[in-house]
């Protein structure tokens, strides 16, 4: 028998339920998405257009597929661009080409929408930055022309016994929690120095009703806003889970986004940012930290960090 194929409706409770059941059968343990990590990651991004696909065998899900664009941002993502959210097939229906079914939808679509060229992973909601290499997926993606691009990592550390390293300087500025009635700074400092994805992550976070602004860290100097940092808790608004944290000792946290005014690196301002974020997070009891999606590995080492997971990221061009 063959599957049959329908549309992924995002608000529709039992496809939250089916994608997650799909991707954690395919995934294992270590990847498991929660109902809260999905039905976050489904919701709508401001100015994206999104489509999913369920392959269903005898009405029971065996594999799914989402893939978005973003036509209205090009500092964010180019429009001829666009990504395959998620592609995952349960165990028993693996090799049977339902994925290779599925991937097709997705990239005919993403044709549809006029993109030239696809990346996997690594979209406005990231289920993953990549293909995470411990699945050994990326014969079956380069069976279907897809290319590697470069690698990028999760690391963590257990805060329970965190130190500033050496390396963590005095600075002429102070890093603070950021309070409300600086959404309008901490923006004005974004559009100037990261006007792409970090400004459209920061304007969708403001707009978000169940995110609290305190997360970010905002780096204060004699001219206002000079650098930030984002943290997540366990009651964040964006789900702790969202960074595979489960083999870490709880309470987890999560570090990232770390970014300073381009005249003002090469002063400490990013190691003080690190530092104060690390501190806080350990003076509210965490433990197991990830900092996600860098290639700055080295850097991170300094504050004990090693690397957690590796992700590879891979692109293919849509020709017609």
């Amino acid at each position: 028998m063959q599957p049959v194929y329908h549309d992924l409706e995002r608000s529709n409770p039992d496809h939250v339920q089916a994608l997650a059941e799909v991707w954690n059968a395919a995934c294992g343990s270590a990847l498991q998405l929660s109902r809260r990590f999905v039905a976050y990651n489904l919701q709508p991004s401001t100015g994206s257009t999104q489509r999913g696909c369920l392959a269903l065998l005898n009405g029971e899900p065996v594999g799914v597929v989402m893939a978005s664009v973003l036509h209205s941002d090009p500092e964010v993502m180019a429009p001829d661009l666009g990504w395959v959210d998620v592609l995952a097939v349960v165990p028993a229906a693996q090799h049977q080409g339902v994925g290779t079914q599925l991937l097709a939808w997705a990239e005919g679509w993403l044709r549809d929408q006029g993109c030239r060229a696809c990346i996997v992973g690594a979209s406005l909601r990231p289920f993953v930055p990549g293909i995470p290499t411990e699945l050994a997926t990326m014969p079956f993606f380069a069976a279907q022309g897809y290319v590697e691009d470069h690698m990028v990592w999760d690391v963590a550390a257990n805060l329970a016994h965190y130190r500033p390293p050496p390396t963590v300087r005095e600075i002429d500025g102070a890093v603070r929690p950021a309070q409300k009635g600086q959404e309008a700074a901490l923006l004005e400092f974004l559009r100037r120095e990261f006007p792409g994805r970090w400004r459209y992550e920061a304007e969708e976070f403001l707009r978000t009703p169940q995110t609290r602004f305190s997360d970010y860290m905002l780096l204060w100097t004699d001219r206002g806003v000079d650098g930030f940092c984002v943290l997540t808790f366990e009651d964040s608004g964006q789900p702790m889970e969202r960074f595979y944290p489960y083999s870490l000792p709880r309470p987890w946290g999560q570090l990232g986004s770390v970014g300073v005014s381009a005249d003002r690196r090469g002063r400490g301002y990013g190691a003080a940012l690190v530092d104060a974020g690390l501190r806080r997070l350990h003076n509210n009891g965490v433990n197991g930290c990830v900092i996600d999606w860098t290639t700055i590995v080295d850097f991170y080492g300094k504050f004990g960090f090693a690397q957690y997971r590796a992700y590879q990221q891979i692109y293919k061009p849509l020709r017609n």
